[in-house]
This record gives C-alpha cells, structure tokens and sequence, in this order.
C-alpha cells in the first residue's frame, strides 16, 4: 500500500479515507478534497506512513470554529439564561461524548486512517479519536467554504444535541444529578476513576463511573472535569433507562 493510501476493510465495504463518501454524509460538496482527506489522517498512521501531515492543526481550527457556532446558537436560542447556564449548556453540546456521538452518525470512525497499533486497540470507536476528526471535518470545512457554510452544517449536524438539552430541562451538571438519582433510587453514591493519556500539551483523561459496585458510564475529556461529566452523562442515562424498564407495567392482569 502506497503512503497514504486507502485501506479496504473486511469484505471491501468501507474504504478509510473516502472523502465522497464522508461528502455524501455531510451533505456537502467541498472544493479541494485533499482538505477532508487530511482531516481524516490521525496521527497514528501518518508515523506510520512515513511523516504525513496530520489532522491536528485542522481539529485546532475546527475546535474554534465550532466553538464560536454554538456559542452564538445558544445564545440566540436561550435568550433568558444566564451566562453560567449558557456555559453548561456549551459544554454539554460540544463536550468529546456529544463530538464522538455526531461523529458515529456519519459513520467518520470507518474512514478516519489509523495506525495499525490504534486498529488493533479499537481505536475507530474511541470517543478521543472520533471527537478529534469531527473538529477537524469541520476545520476543513471552514478552510474550504468559509465561516457560513461551516455554520450551516454545524447547525444541521448538532441541531438534534441542542434541541435534546432544550426539552431537557434538567441540570446539565451530570455529576449532581447522577449523584441525586443514585441516592434516591439506590441509596448509594458514584465512584468515579480517573487515568490520564498523552504529554502535558495534549492530555486526555479518561473516567470511569461505578455504582454500587458496576461500572455504569466512561467518557474522555480534555480535563478531568470534561471527563467526569461525560461519563456520569453516559451513566445517567444508561440507570434511567435501566429504572425504565424495571418500572414498566408486565401487563399480568390485563
């Protein structure tokens, strides 16, 4: 395989680094595709491949661009919060779980080019790396198009995670409401593990959030608290659903 070059999955189905096909997925057509295949080039194979540019300066970029979209989404959107509230509510839109989960929907973790060593460690479902290329997706978009066509498709891509938070109506501090449902219903409180990855200049943490003995949520951050948030998210949502479904009516008796 040349540098660079793509790679067929099992079967022939999926080819990494297929820039129409992540087009398609966007909606979009961009002008120079290199930038897109760029933006799929994780660091991990471009070492492998001889010294390739990376796709970190473009998730750099990305990471502003989608910075300053949501912040003027939701500035417009919840024109009675305060400036805390308005703060919650960006995090909990563009924190790596909600990145990673917009990223699933394109299906960008069967195009992102990886080493052989993250292929083997499941790499193309870490949240890390999915964030990661999905701010860079959009720092080629921006490169591409300019500011407008990016806005256009961040609003497309996160109306559904910004429309969840509006009918929510509940905190957005995860930690505290984990904490309050625990409580309740188990009468137990998290416990929340923490490990950290990578230099000083580039560190990801990761936490791992137990109740009552069995883990319930993971998620990644680029700190510690990002990190704890995402994975009581996840937990949050997975003891609501668990609660749900031991609520429900049996329909005995009917």
């Amino acid at each position: 395989m040349p540098p660079g070059g793509s790679r067929r999955r099992r079967g022939g189905e999926h080819v990494n680094g297929d820039v129409e096909r992540l087009q398609a997925a966007l909606g979009i057509t961009v002008s120079d595709a290199s930038l897109l295949r760029l933006a799929l080039t994780h660091r991990s194979h471009a070492f492998e491949a001889g010294g390739l540019p990376t796709n970190e300066r473009l998730e750099f970029l990305g990471d502003a661009v989608l910075g300053i979209v949501v912040t003027d989404q939701i500035y417009r959107r919840f024109p009675d919060a305060s400036e805390g509230r308005l703060a919650k509510i960006r995090a909990a839109a563009v924190n790596t779980h909600s990145l990673a989960e917009v990223a699933r929907v394109l299906d960008i973790g069967e195009q992102v080019l990886l080493g052989r060593g993250e292929e083997q460690s499941g790499g193309r479902d870490k949240d890390s790396i999915l964030a990661d290329t999905m701010e860079a997706v959009l720092g080629a978009v921006y490169l591409d198009a300019g500011l407008d066509a990016a806005a256009s498709l961040i609003d497309r891509l996160f109306h559904d995670v910004l429309t969840d938070i509006a009918m929510r109506r509940a905190s957005l501090d995860y930690k505290t409401s984990l904490q309050e449902l625990t409580a309740a219903e188990m009468a137990t409180l998290p416990v929340y593990v923490l490990s950290e990855q990578g230099p000083d200049h580039d560190k990801r943490f990761t936490a791992v959030v137990s109740v009552a003995g069995g883990e319930l949520g993971r998620g990644v951050g680029r700190s510690k608290k990002e990190a704890e948030q995402a994975a009581a998210q996840m937990a949050y949502g997975e003891l609501r659903r668990r609660l749900a479904v031991v609520s429900a009516p049996t329909g005995e008796g009917a």
